[in-house]
């Protein structure tokens, strides 16, 4: 495995030099990582472990490669992603999973506002996001494909582990809710429905690959409740575009 120290260094450095020691070995870890931007921009077909919290954008246009970040991430994290692992054990800040068309973030804690934003399915790629515990307000806002799960692990007795203004905009892909409750959306622009088996099975490959990277309990998790939000086909905003 190769080394990196990014103390004192620019993300432009670190890019570099994580480009520079690709060419010799597919391992990588970073270490005194402290807020740079933009690591591991574009990156693919490398193992990149990062020790320290990343600035904002950490593994934007993500093209393959795999990122686990031992701490918390910032803003934005795998903006624009198409393909790869992003890993987070801790929390990430708002934004996270920007626009991404392909590849998965799994996140060990909370994720903050806007996770899921004009997500968006790409060919044959489905983007996904897995949330260990709770998000903040308008997730999937405007989301256009992929998948959304929220675990809620941690907040079981109470709220249902959601912000405000979920699924705003939505007109495509699921967002999958592990909790007793149903998410209380009035809407008549989403379908808030009790997930079945087939929603499960969809699921289940994220779950295990969850409960893997963080050590939980993969067997409690799936056999707990989960509901599934879906935009309303039948209604899809129209009013906001015609009188009629």
């Amino acid at each position: 495995m190769m080394e990196i120290n990014a103390k004192g260094l620019e993300h432009r450095e670190i890019n570099l030099e994580i480009k520079a020691c690709a060419i010799k070995d597919r391992d990588i870890n970073i270490k005194e990582v402290m807020g740079q931007r933009f690591i591991g921009s574009a990156l693919s077909k490398t193992n990149l472990t990062i020790n320290g919290v990343p600035g904002n954008a950490v593994g934007a246009y993500l093209d393959g490669a795999k990122i686990i970040i031992n701490e918390n991430a910032q803003d934005a994290t795998g903006d624009t992603m198409n393909d790869g692992e992003i890993i987070i054990h801790g929390s990430s800040g708002d934004a996270t999973g920007y626009a991404m068309r392909g590849g998965t973030i799994y996140v060990k804690g909370d994720v903050g506002y806007r996770a899921g934003i004009h997500m968006k399915a790409y060919k044959d790629k489905k983007p996904t996001i897995v949330i260990g515990g709770k998000t903040g307000s308008f997730l999937g806002e405007y989301q256009a494909g992929g998948n959304i799960i929220i675990l809620g692990l941690g907040y079981e007795k109470g709220n249902i582990p959601l912000g405000n203004f979920c699924a705003t905009g939505m007109h495509g892909g699921k967002i999958f809710l592990r909790t007793e409750n149903p998410p209380q959306i009035e809407t008549d622009k989403l379908i808030i429905k009790e997930a079945d088996t087939e929603d499960i099975n969809e699921i289940k490959e994220y779950i295990k690959k969850f409960s893997s990277y963080f050590d939980k309990d993969y067997d409690k998790i799936i056999k707990s409740k989960y509901y599934v939000i879906i935009p309303n086909t039948k209604s899809p905003y129209k009013q906001l575009y015609t009188n009629h």
